[in-house]
């Protein structure tokens, strides 16, 4: 499956990375979406630039910018979490006391969960994990979370989360410390979410950046840009 363009003007490009796709690497035989859109772009085009990422098994939407103006406008956004990044992930759950159900709560306003964790990046091994705030080198992670759908019977549901800050994956170990492993995560699974990623087939980490909203670097409008997720994981839940 190939990256699709969602929207473009003269200072961005708004691109749909599909699932397997690194951002950026540095192996000579994969195709990543920089050196996918550098093409696509032309000589015409010389700068690109990335605002921000997506672990290589995500699939989902990125803003890029195509001049050195934009770059710095939308890496401010991104620095001062002014850009709003909403994802869906396929998660394994327990027992229902302990998550936030959005059909089951009559007060809106406590409908979404705040999980605040410090995470540590262990470069070695390309791995993060939740420590206590003293410990060096930890960041503050911030998500918020509420559970769109959900399946007691196989145990498993919908989460729409908003990222607050951007850690190295954090989504996926956020929720695997909060009970809540992604399907198809090899690294922050566990037995049982590993056991139902087999029996729904997914072998991709169940993760979809599908809502990016943001303030357009030139004309200052808010733009916001929303997909469906392409796994079958996400159509036959929801």
């Amino acid at each position: 499956m190939e990256p699709e363009i969602i929207f473009e003007d003269n200072h961005i490009l708004v691109v749909y990375k599909p699932e397997g796709m690194a951002v950026e690497t540095a192996k000579i035989t994969e195709v990543d979406l920089m050196s996918y859109l550098k093409k696509y772009l032309g000589k015409e085009q010389p700068y690109l630039s990335m605002i921000h990422r997506l672990d290589q098994p995500v699939e989902g939407l990125l803003v890029f910018a195509k001049t050195p103006f934009a770059a710095k406008e939308l890496s401010r956004q991104v620095q001062n979490n002014l850009m709003k990044k909403t994802y869906l992930a396929a998660v394994s759950i327990g027992e229902p006391d302990s998550y936030v159900i959005n059909q089951k709560v009559k007060d809106k306003k406590n409908q979404k969960k705040t999980l605040e964790d410090y995470l540590f990046k262990d470069g070695r091994t390309n791995t993060s994990k939740v420590v206590s705030k003293e410990t060096k080198g930890a960041k503050k992670a911030v998500l918020h979370y509420e559970l769109a759908e959900a399946n007691y019977q196989e145990g498993i549901a919908i989460a729409e989360i908003e990222l607050v800050t951007g850690r190295h994956h954090q989504i996926r170990v956020q929720m695997s410390h909060a009970g809540m492993p992604l399907l198809g995560d090899v690294k922050y699974g566990n037995e049982s979410s590993k056991e139902k990623s087999t029996l729904h087939q997914i072998k991709q980490t169940a993760l979809c950046a599908y809502k990016l909203e943001f303030t357009h670097p030139k004309t200052g409008k808010t733009l916001s840009f929303s997909i469906e997720p392409k796994k079958k994981i996400f159509n036959q839940m929801v």
